[in-house]
């Protein structure tokens, strides 16, 4: 799926209100945003993906990401194949591996050789009765292992939690034909307190998880860094805070670095539709 552009990361246009978010998703296809990705945490995740695209025309809807412990390849390859025949190519399926102590807390050591699950479910999409193309679907891949593994079995990556110079490696390592898609936190706000309170609020539960956790020190993050709800230099480097033009440069940031579509997520209340943070961003980031 060629992908460029500007999307919106929103956890309230799955789990929100279903008419505002079908609401929102018709504007903020009207303002421009060429994606709309939204999380899988539990629940009917194609349910959700199907309401977005009935109220779209020609926004791409994504995961970020489809949690491959929650749903068994051949029902996701069969839901994409339905999915598509209704409302034409605009389901990218980003898929994950998720967290240890996120699937243990269901299932005590269910958690186990995230890769190897990783690539077996892959096999799965390309074994299903009408299988999920490859080029329809990014891995959220942070490591290099799994950014060679979105390489070479999937068209892209779609890493979350990563600043720019992290857009730096992953293209690297993916090379220059695979979608880059990374994700982007924003807050709206000039005052530095106000916004890294923000921004702290938003990365605490993460910091905890390996995953991310590794991910910073890889890009040379120290432990002072990432402990205590994240340093300022972390929170500073991670997300991006300001006004309109500061947002813009941090999204281009990326760009430079490599990336052919970024999608903001605007912190606060992840229940919320900032639909005024958004308007106010589009001009900038969608033009």
């Amino acid at each position: 799926m060629k992908l460029e552009g500007t999307g919106v990361w929103s956890a309230a246009l799955r789990y929100g209100d279903p008419a505002e978010a079908a609401d929102a998703a018709a504007e903020l296809e009207e303002l421009g945003y060429r994606a709309l990705w939204v999380p899988d945490i539990g629940g009917d995740v194609f349910d959700a993906v199907g309401r977005l695209l009935g109220v779209t025309r020609d926004t791409v809807i994504a995961t970020g990401i489809l949690n491959l412990w929650m749903h068994d390849a051949a029902e996701t390859a069969a839901q994409y194949a339905a999915l598509i025949n209704a409302h034409g190519a605009r389901f990218l399926v980003g898929i994950g591996v998720s967290h240890a102590p996120l699937i243990d807390m269901m299932e005590a050591g269910k958690y186990q050789r995230p890769m190897a699950q990783m690539a077996a479910y892959l096999d799965g999409l390309d074994a299903a009765a009408t299988p999920l193309p490859a080029s329809e679907r990014v891995l959220a891949a942070l490591g290099p292992k799994m950014l060679e593994l979105a390489r070479d079995r999937a068209g892209g990556a779609h890493p979350y939690l990563a600043n720019a110079e992290h857009t730096a490696v992953a293209r690297g390592v993916l090379g220059a034909g695979p979608l880059l898609a990374p994700e982007q936190p924003v807050v709206l706000d000039a005052d530095p307190d106000r916004a890294r309170a923000a921004g702290r609020a938003h990365m605490a539960g993460y910091l905890g998880l390996p995953n991310y956790r590794n991910n910073l020190l890889r890009l040379g993050f120290t432990d002072d860094d990432v402990n205590g709800g994240g340093s300022d230099r972390l929170v500073d480097s991670v997300v991006a805070w300001g006004d309109v033009d500061a947002i813009a440069s941090r999204v281009q940031d990326h760009r430079d670095a490599g990336a052919d579509h970024v999608c903001v997520q605007v912190l606060g209340d992840p229940m919320s539709f900032p639909r005024d943070a958004w308007r106010e961003l589009a001009p900038a980031l969608t033009g």
